[in-house]
């Protein structure tokens, strides 16, 4: 079986003086001295074939040699986040040890959280190559790619986009993350390549908030940009869209367990609404009876580790069972239609809060938002807007509920209404719907 490392040591004999990764701190190495950096690295392990390694991300190349040459070394990959506290390390790493890995487990990969306890995903070898396939044949990756990662890099949103820039030979610009917006700006200055990023849409809303017309100076400049993790507000596509009118941009839809499955370049003229596109080569997908989707293929995950009651209630006869309610349309592409854990039980009705997110959204003094559900004295509970107002704006709760009426059913509008300094999310930039339940 072809591995990742396996390209990285091809790439090293056919383009050693190609850049292979530019990290935060400035440090360049070619590919050459990235696997021979591997290579060394490789030997500190030896001793850990089969076994999981935890070590954090530091979102540098230290980072990238550590985990590729835990593969090289037959070892599991568990990368976790920079601020993980030790005790946590600790606590993963006892754990863990106890668990019985299949043989062709690469990396353990734990989820953000945000709808239940942390769960370790295991991902085999294989698996990571056809995330790789995926991408490159759907999205374009290839020699020529220089791709900024803006993400933490322990995450499948921007770990998986290493894999096809290592098996295409192209260039990795790795930032420390969104916050500093002349650094991200300043790596789309980087003069070689095609450049291609991907950006939750949290960040993407920041760009277009903060710097939008920035942005739009690079309108031949960037190759493509992919978003996911969280839906995105049809407002913000156009906008994006209106702003880089010859990137391709895509919605894609993944997960830590499912893998890279599907993406839609919305770019298309039509700026199809929660649009994810038709599967992806590795891949395949189909709905439920009970609406949800389903997801096949060789990029899904091998289980949970150590728990194997819970992966048999996901993973069943190789088909993953999400909790993302969603249809597929006429041309044979899957729409997302929400989460069925986010759903709001209001009065009999029910309330898809992305909904209700993405029409305040339109609203131009809101800068972030979130639907919740709120306790109420005679409907049991009922939807609730948190708005995040823009500098100078004050929230009014008649014009967004006449707004937001104007767009939805009835049942769908907040019956209460609050200003908030900030919307809780988690690291990766998703709503952190779990917080507030």
């Amino acid at each position: 079986m072809t591995t990742l490392e396996d390209y990285l040591k091809r790439n090293a004999r056919l383009y050693p003086e190609k850049t292979a990764i530019v990290d935060p701190d400035g440090q360049s190495l070619s590919y050459a001295r990235l696997y021979e950096s591997v290579v060394r690295k490789a030997m500190e392990f030896d001793d850990r074939k089969g076994r999981a390694v935890v070590f954090r991300n530091t979102q540098g190349a230290d980072f990238l040699i550590t985990y590729l040459a835990l593969h090289r070394a037959g070892a599991i990959a568990v990368p976790m986040e920079a601020g993980t506290p030790e005790a946590t390390m600790q606590a993963v790493g006892a754990e863990l040890a106890e668990a019985d890995f299949p043989s062709a487990v690469a990396d353990v990969l734990y989820t953000t959280g945000t709808t239940g306890r942390s769960k370790g995903v295991m991902i085999s070898q294989s698996a990571i190559i056809a995330n790789g396939e995926n991408l490159t044949e759907a999205q374009g990756f290839c020699h020529e790619t220089t791709f900024v990662v803006c993400g933490p890099m322990n995450h499948i949103g921007s770990l998986s986009k290493l894999y096809p820039v290592i098996m295409q030979g192209g260039t990795l610009l790795i930032l420390k993350g969104m916050k500093d917006l002349n650094a991200f700006f300043h790596a789309l200055d980087y003069p070689e390549g095609r450049l291609a990023t991907f950006l939750v849409p949290a960040n993407i809303r920041i760009l277009l908030a903060f710097s939008g017309k920035r942005l739009a100076l690079y309108a031949d400049k960037i190759d493509f940009i992919e978003t996911g993790a969280a839906p995105m507000t049809h407002s913000d596509m156009r906008q994006l869209c209106r702003l880089l009118p010859r990137t391709r941009l895509y919605n894609t839809y993944a997960s830590t367990e499912t893998g890279i499955i599907a993406t839609y370049n919305f770019n298309d003229g039509r700026c199809l609404e929660k649009c994810l596109g038709h599967p992806m080569k590795n891949s395949n997908f189909h709905i439920t009876r009970q609406g949800r989707i389903a997801c096949e293929g060789k990029t899904l995950m091998s289980g949970y580790a150590g728990n194997d009651k819970l992966t048999r209630q996901v993973l069943r006869d190789g088909i993953l069972y999400t909790a993302d309610r969603g249809q597929i349309d006429d041309e044979g592409m899957l729409r997302l239609l929400g989460r069925e854990d986010d759903v709001i039980n209001s009065a009999g009705y029910k309330v898809d809060p992305s909904e209700v997110e993405d029409a305040a959204s339109d609203l131009p003094d809101i800068a972030d938002c979130i639907c919740i559900a709120s306790p109420h004295p005679v409907l049991g509970t009922v939807p609730k807007l948190l708005s995040v107002m823009k500098e100078g704006c004050e929230l009014d709760k008649k014009a967004v509920a006449k707004h937001i009426g104007s767009r939805l059913e009835a049942y769908k509008v907040p019956v209460y209404y609050e200003q908030v300094p900030s919307v809780r999310r988690t690291f990766n930039g998703k709503l952190d719907r779990k917080s507030y339940r």
